[in-house]
């Protein structure tokens, strides 16, 4: 049987059409006119991501639905860490050949299900042919506020030496997840279901965010690349730019098994590497890593009872993980 290709833009739009309204309580104007018209307030929050074929995602484990979903997940995830509610988003398309309107209605309903479930529109974008497949998304959300009006927006700045380091989520589940389906493709999903999981279909934590963003003294930002990559920039990181300035700034790390799934330590045990350590190194979780002092944890402990504590920041300048020194800087795009 031969399912009918997508031929032509107009056949892309009526598929996108099917799957997402174009009318919406956020939208004076939606998608089909040279600009989107908003309803947003007077300050958003706003941030863009890239979802590439081989480079973020590969096809050979990845479903259509998978990548739809994956793609706008990790936008939203901005979201959370900003402590905002989501209004609307823009995504910008590269098209390659060999896809059937299968397979793109499978793509734009992995995409419209996480939508939806945020009640977040599709207002417009691009499609442009190209020799891979990916995705540009652009989302914007509302700051929460306070009970006098005023925005909050949380961001990864600010922690003291003594706040508490938590987390919210999993702790690299989805890097045994990603080494699973590395290794043995597809069929990890029947051998390890929560870990590939975890990592094809992360979970936006945005009425966590939103409520973090109630107390004050917390920093927040997303769990992407992994703790040992993220936690340098959670506690202010030096750049070239700054160099010259000195920063004490360092934490004190605790990882214990009972923090990880059962997953990650049947893995590491097959595999004979530290579940820890991998833990450690993680990335892709999109988990919510904070700070806040000591006083505000324990509130927090008993508004949202799955936080856990990591650690606190210290003023040696080191990053040490269960009394050891961790020279590891974690994932980098670029290396």
């Amino acid at each position: 049987m031969t399912h009918k290709k997508l031929s032509s833009e107009v056949a892309f739009l009526d598929c996108i059409d099917r799957h997402f309204p174009n009318s919406h309580a956020h939208l004076i104007i939606g998608r089909g006119d040279d600009c989107a018209v908003l309803s947003c307030p007077e300050r958003i929050c706003l941030s863009s991501d890239l979802f590439l074929e081989d480079i973020h995602f590969r096809e050979q484990y990845f479903s259509p639905a998978d990548i739809g979903y994956k793609a706008l997940a990790v936008s939203l995830s901005d979201i959370a860490a900003s402590g905002a509610t989501p209004l609307g988003f823009s995504l910008d398309l590269m098209i390659p050949e060999g896809r059937n309107q299968i397979y793109w209605d499978e793509f734009f309903g992995g995409m419209a299900s996480l939508a939806k479930q945020h009640n977040v529109p599709l207002a417009g974008g691009d499609l442009s042919k190209s020799p891979i497949l990916g995705t540009s998304v652009t989302i914007w959300g509302a700051p929460t506020r306070t009970a006098g009006g005023t925005p909050v927006f949380l961001n990864r700045t600010g922690c003291s030496e003594g706040d508490i380091i938590f987390l919210i989520g999993p702790l690299g589940l989805a890097r045994t997840g990603l080494s699973a389906l590395e290794a043995i493709g597809r069929n990890a999903v029947d051998e390890y279901p929560t870990a590939t999981n975890a990592h094809l279909r992360p979970i936006p934590q945005i009425e966590t965010g939103q409520i973090l963003s109630a107390y004050s003294g917390v920093t927040l930002m997303d769990l992407s690349d992994g703790l040992a990559r993220d936690i340098p920039r959670l506690l202010g990181e030096k750049t070239k730019a700054s160099a010259d300035k000195p920063s004490a700034k360092g934490a004190s790390i605790n990882i214990t098994t009972d923090m990880l799934h059962a997953e990650q330590i049947s893995y590491a045990l097959e595999k004979d590497i530290n579940p820890i350590f991998e833990a450690f190194k993680g990335g892709e979780d999109y988990a919510l890593l904070g700070t806040c002092p000591a006083s505000i944890f324990a509130k927090l402990g008993v508004k949202l009872p799955q936080i856990q504590k990591l650690g606190a920041v210290t003023n040696n300048g080191k990053i040490v993980l269960n009394g050891q020194e961790v020279t590891e800087h974690g994932f980098d795009h670029f290396a």
